[in-house]
């Protein structure tokens, strides 16, 4: 269960930001993000006319960063993943977005929503967004119970959930004076234990993670 009433204001690991193109509607608009000294240049829509970013192979992986390395080795213009075990993750921490258009970024630039297997894969992506600064936040994952409430899989492999990090009392599937119901999995500080998950309403707005492997 969440309150109606989110956290307002987050704050973002960029230093700068700037739009780089001319800005009318047939054109992409681009921003041009600098983080930990390294730039990379983000689509801000999605529906823009141009082909997805490709993705590397785990075999060749130039784009990522080692679980044990504190540098990026992205080039310019690719996005920043970082490689914890087998899989890639991206932190969506530039616009806040609803489940459905969170799993449509990712499946655009050829990636889903996160999944989590066990303890680890959790504590490390963890790790990773606390090192962001961005552990009081909520992030969503591919965790969904839409099709059989009470019955989560994740959406990225179609998989039923075998390890679970529920919050207490979690999952409640909470019901909104709108009538709106709880059926997708975030990660969120609820009680300053750490990234948990909570089953929140989907058409809430936030961060999200993607993952390739």
């Amino acid at each position: 269960m969440i309150s109606e009433t989110r956290a307002s204001g987050h704050r973002r690991q960029e230093e700068t930001t700037e739009r780089v193109g001319d800005c009318d509607d047939e054109k992409e608009v681009e921003q041009e993000v600098r983080t930990r000294d390294v730039y990379y240049k983000i689509p801000l829509n999605i529906n823009a006319a141009s082909e997805p970013l490709s993705l590397t192979k785990i075999d060749d992986c130039p784009n990522c960063v080692d679980e044990q390395s504190n540098s990026l080795s992205a080039s310019r213009w690719t996005m920043p993943l970082l490689k914890l075990g087998e899989k890639r993750y991206y932190l969506g921490i530039f616009f806040k977005a609803n489940w459905y258009r969170a799993s449509q970024y990712c499946r655009y630039h050829g990636m889903h929503l996160a999944s989590i297997a066990s303890q680890e894969e959790n504590d490390r992506l963890e790790k990773h967004i606390k090192d962001f600064g961005l552990g009081h936040e909520h992030f969503w994952t591919s965790g969904t119970d839409q099709a059989e409430e009470g019955t989560f899989f994740w959406m990225a492999n179609g998989r039923p959930i075998t390890f679970e990090n529920w919050n207490v009392g979690e999952p409640n599937n909470f019901r909104y004076e709108n009538g709106e119901e709880e059926h997708c999995l975030e990660l969120w500080n609820r009680d300053g234990k750490g990234l948990k998950w909570n089953d929140s309403p989907c058409s809430f707005e936030t961060f999200f993670v993607c993952e390739v492997q």
